[in-house]
């Protein structure tokens, strides 16, 4: 807790006796440095809240004494450190807020002593395991704001000492299992912003402690159960943005120790608002919006005095509003939609004693009975219409495209079923979307297929690439392997890599197609090349887009297994999202299409971008791509393909001599992307850096290249850079930057 700056010393590491060390809330940048997993004696370690980058030190519970490790609020990334796994001493652990990446399944095993345990806002997959059943010591448990998909294992229902339990923004589907119910010392429970189903199950007034219960933004359907009432300690309920119906309970009335909010706006909610929901005197705030509630206001919310906000808009309400100050100073947005509200001093209502507030009163039942009757057959109507066009629509798209060769596999998974969709995305939509492949959706054509832009009739966009008829999957003999191959990679979650949703497959139709998630400013080509957009991607963009892009590479190589080499790194496969952050494309492709091919026969890669040694050897590896990343690294800065500095700098690059004019007569200034203009003196050392780094990637031999985890690690410093410039930035030269690379 000073303002301590800089990175940890190495010499951090000869400390193999220290058992306590915390730097929490500083101002730390950089690396870890390697040598902490020299520390075995460790007990307690805070790094949290500083501005450390980099991989967590893998080896952090070596030594098995690790008590406490939070590294929470810096920016992590990479995998959460494997020796964690079995690290069976561990009491607290918070690696929240940071951006690492891996499969939670298989993470963590049991823990018997483990008390808090926090990973929220990182970029965590797969499901939650049944072991966290058996860490019966745990208080707080928190997974919030992941990627975490399957169900909520009955299993936690065994954690008799949670307190706190955070499952809330990730894509959990399913229903919320009854065991929960056990959990007696529960105060926070939240579990919005899920795709949880079914009803809630009457057990939840078993919840005795709770205090913060938020269920919102899910798929739950049914009636709230009257049990819920019994909860007698809630603070605070969130039922909103569901799919609830039928009546409110009269008994949430009985929740007198609600104070900060009741909301259950956003759902189907049905009758009157009841009376006793007056009792609750000590409320701040109430939400019944967007519901089909109708009647008066209860003249019991006079009492409801601590009320400060107050939304009952678009629901079928009617009389007067409560005389206390939360409905006469609602804004007129809270009140709005409803059939016949009234306000003496509220504006924008109808005065109560307006004559068509009365006429309306008394003429409520006969128009009722006049427009209800007749609607009610329409809508019947309507409804056995609708059954039988849905009916017919699908029949029709299962005769299009056979179930075992299309989207649903064999085993039943849906190859679409993906994170931020619901339902299906089907071989039809896509086709239709697309007009059959029109050239007027093409966006773009690779290596190994054409890219269309489809929006699809759930009104989201994706990109889809049509494979080359050499490349489509005629031989679907082995069928799950190529399924199980396609769901991993669709597993792979990067902030900097395009998500693949899926593929699709029609032999009859002789037509196959990948389907990913569409980026808005397309590829670096397209953006490079077009002027307007050029500019807008100025230097602070272009270097955190290189970052960015290393980091994806760098995870592909580092942390998929097995490893992934994306064979075609090209600015046409790499893009850009809405704020020109990287997004690396293509990868694995050549991975699915030609699992046994060890080198690049007809997949060459693009040309200007592949390694030199491919024209011998014929040989792929990982360091092909760092080559190629090289290529994109003065690529982004230049402005354009760098092929003639690559040509001048052929000797040097390929021959690396410790010494050499070849470079002096090209300066750094002149080769970069002149409708920017000259970059500001803060980031002038930051490129002298990146291209020094780029030129490492540039190396004629593979085996001197750096691997692209040590690339993302250099970048990662680059902000930093301490390089002296014995010169002015303008005077720099290449051949300066290749004798101090």
């Amino acid at each position: 807790m000073n303002k301590l700056t800089g990175s940890i010393p190495a010499s951090v590491g000869n400390l193999i006796n220290l058992t306590y060390l915390s730097l929490t809330r500083n101002q730390l940048t950089g690396l870890l440095p390697i040598g902490i997993n020299n520390l075995t004696q460790l007990r307690v370690i805070y790094l949290s809240d500083n501005k450390f980058s980099g991989y967590l030190p893998q080896d952090v519970c070596r030594g098995g004494t690790l008590e406490e490790f939070v590294a929470s609020g810096n920016h992590f990334m990479g995998r959460i450190p494997r020796s964690l796994r079995n690290c069976i001493s561990l009491r607290s652990l918070d690696l929240s807020m940071n951006e690492l990446v891996d499969n939670l399944t298989e993470a963590f095993h049991v823990y018997p002593f483990l008390d808090r345990f926090r990973v929220q806002n990182n970029m965590l997959y797969g499901e939650l395991s049944k072991e966290w059943g058996n860490c019966p010591s745990l208080t707080a448990l928190s997974f919030s704001g992941n990627n975490i998909t399957g169900n909520i294992p009955s299993e936690m229902g065994k954690l008799k000492s949670l307190s706190e339990l955070y499952l809330n923004s990730n894509n959990l589907v399913g229903e919320i299992p009854m065991e929960l119910s056990n959990l007696s010392s529960l105060i926070r429970l939240d579990l919005s912003n899920n795709q949880l189903s079914g009803s809630l199950s009457s057990e939840v007034g078993k919840f005795s402690s709770l205090q913060y219960l938020d269920l919102s933004t899910n798929k739950l359907i049914g009636s709230i159960p009257k049990q819920l009432g019994e909860c007698s300690q809630l603070l605070s309920l969130n039922l909103c943005t569901n799919n609830f119906s039928g009546s409110i309970p009269p008994q949430i009335g009985n929740l007198d120790s609600l104070q900060i909010l009741l909301d259950l706006s956003y759902n189907e909610f049905t009758g009157e608002i009841p009376s006793s929901l007056g009792k609750l005197s000590k409320l701040e705030t109430l939400n019944l919006s967007h519901n089909k509630l109708v009647g008066s206001i209860p003249s019991s919310f006079d009492q409801m005095l601590s009320l400060t906000s107050v939304n009952i808009s678009d629901n079928e309400l009617s009389g007067s509003l409560p005389n206390i100050k939360a409905f006469k100073d609602a804004p007129i947005d809270a009140l709005m939609n409803n059939k016949g509200l009234c306000g003496d001093n509220t504006t924008g209502l109808k005065p109560c004693n307006s004559p068509v507030v009365f006429r309306r009163k008394q003429d409520k039942k006969n128009i009722l009975l006049v427009i209800l009757l007749p609607l009610i057959g329409s809508f019947f109507v309507l409804f056995i219409l609708l059954a039988i066009f849905f009916w017919l629509r699908k029949r029709s798209s299962r005769n299009v495209m056979p179930a075992d060769q299309a989207t649903v596999s064999s085993t039943g998974r849906n190859l679409f079923s993906v994170w931020n969709y619901d339902g299906k995305i089907v071989f039809q939509d896509i086709i239709e979307a697309t007009e059959n492949f029109d050239a007027k959706y093409c966006i773009g054509t690779g290596g190994y297929g054409s890219i269309y832009k489809a929006e699809l009739s759930t009104g989201q966009v994706v990109a889809v690439k049509k494979l080359h008829s050499s490349d489509e999957v005629s031989d679907l003999s082995d069928l799950k392997s190529f399924e199980s191959e396609i769901h991993a990679l669709t597993e792979i979650r990067h902030r900097h890599i395009v998500k693949l949703l899926g593929f699709c497959s029609n032999p009859k139709r002789q037509v196959s197609f990948l389907v990913y998630e569409f980026m808005e400013r397309g590829s670096l080509k397209n953006v490079l090349s077009d002027v307007e957009q050029a500019v807008e991607f100025d230097w602070v963009k272009r270097l955190r887009f290189i970052k960015g892009a290393a980091n994806a590479l760098a995870y592909m190589h580092h942390d998929c297994i097995p490893a992934i080499v994306h064979r075609d790194i090209s600015s046409n496969n790499i893009l850009l999202d809405a704020e020109y952050e990287a997004r690396v494309s293509d990868f694995g492709t050549a991975r699915i299409l030609k699992p046994d091919s060890s080198n690049w026969t007809s997949l060459a890669g693009t040309y200007g971008y592949v390694a030199p040694e491919l024209a011998y050897t014929m040989k792929v590896t990982e360091k092909c791509d760092v080559y190629s990343f090289g290529v994109i690294i003065l690529e982004v800065l230049m402005g354009s393909h760098p092929s003639e500095i690559i040509t001048e700098l052929s000797q040097i690059l390929l021959s690396s001599p410790s010494s050499s004019k070849v470079g002096q007569n090209i300066r750094l200034s002149d080769i970069l992307d002149p409708c920017l203009g000259a970059p500001a003196d803060i980031v002038k050392k930051e490129i002298m850096y990146i291209v020094k780094v780029g030129f490492s990637c540039l190396r004629g031999d593979p085996s001197t290249r750096p691997t692209m985890q040590e690339v993302a690690a250099e970048l990662s410093l680059s902000a930093r850079s301490r390089e002296n410039l014995e010169k002015p930035f303008e005077m720099i030269t290449l051949g300066d930057i290749l004798l101090s690379e």
